[in-house]
């Protein structure tokens, strides 16, 4: 029989299986745990995250994290400690969510601009046209300001969220807004202008 069922270790309260998890570093005790509290730690994610599978992962996420943050606090009272964690993690999991539809819908708000893809929209005109409309936005974007330029190129052409972008730049979080919303002002206005001029030839 599996030491895992042996009544020995399944009849150790919380508080001995972290310590014989921590001192022997043996993932037997953190699967004992495991055992014990998934279904609360599953019906907790479903709450949050309104999707069985998503919670799923979540659950695997947080008995993975908890092979080391168990041994990083000391815990007195784990099942309220594990409830916290798990919220915790739905939360973070939340906001990753949020965050990518918010940057999905202003993709989708600004698809007259850009293409998912990060080159230049307009999908329906003529090759020349679109060429043309490349070079456009190619000399816009050189008169951006370095930190418009740089914000832009990271969140339309290179995909990153916002949280991204100011991890990558050091720039904080209203600056990356400023910078994305001022530079796609500013964009439009020289490819108006770079039109006007064309039209004007």
């Amino acid at each position: 029989m599996s030491m895992l069922y042996k009544s020995e270790y399944n009849d150790l309260n919380d508080n001995e299986l972290i310590n014989r998890y921590c001192t022997e570093n043996n993932n037997l005790f953190l699967g004992i745990l495991f055992k014990r509290y998934s279904h609360l730690v599953l019906g907790l994610c479903i709450k949050y995250l309104k999707n069985e599978d998503e919670a799923q992962d979540i659950v695997m996420q947080i008995f993975e994290k908890l092979t080391s943050d168990l041994k990083k606090h000391k815990i007195e009272f784990f099942k309220s400690w594990l409830y916290t964690y798990s919220k915790n993690m739905c939360l973070m999991e939340l906001r990753k969510k949020q965050s990518k539809l918010k940057k999905d819908i202003e993709l989708q708000d600004n698809k007259d601009l850009f293409m998912d893809s990060g080159e230049v929209l307009h999908l329906n005109t003529e090759h020349e046209e679109k060429e043309s409309t490349i070079t456009k936005l190619e000399t816009a974007l050189n008169d951006l300001s370095k930190e418009q330029k740089q914000c832009i190129i990271l969140f339309y052409y290179k995909n990153k969220s916002y949280n991204e972008i100011v991890e990558i730049t050091g720039f904080n979080a209203n600056e990356v807004k400023s910078y994305i919303q001022n530079g796609k002002r500013n964009l439009k206005l020289k490819i108006t202008e770079l039109q006007n001029d064309q039209k004007a030839e």
